[in-house]
């Protein structure tokens, strides 16, 4: 079966997540795929209320969209996006 691979935005970090089963909250496991990452020291260093900043800001996204601690994570390749801040910017604008 083949994944089509979202286009990543610029100025953003790209998490990869593979899992073998469904997961509930997606917050959790992000926040255990950044303490994984070795891409960007910032945000292997991020607390869980530094997390919840981003996406209270609208800086994690999933193909695209905003999305929320409490989104269920699917089987398989899941491709989260994570704005820095002056991409941020001109999202809000």
């Amino acid at each position: 079966m083949y994944d089509k691979v979202p286009e990543q935005p610029k100025n953003s970090v790209r998490i990869t997540i593979e899992l073998n089963s469904r997961v509930s909250r997606m917050d959790n496991t992000l926040l255990e795929a950044l303490k994984k990452q070795s891409g960007d020291i910032d945000l292997k260093n991020i607390s869980r209320s530094g997390l919840k900043a981003l996406f209270t800001n609208g800086l994690v996204q999933i193909k695209g969209q905003r999305a929320k601690p409490s989104s269920a994570l699917a089987v398989g390749t899941t491709y989260v996006d994570i704005l820095k801040a002056e991409t941020a910017k001109a999202v809000a604008e």
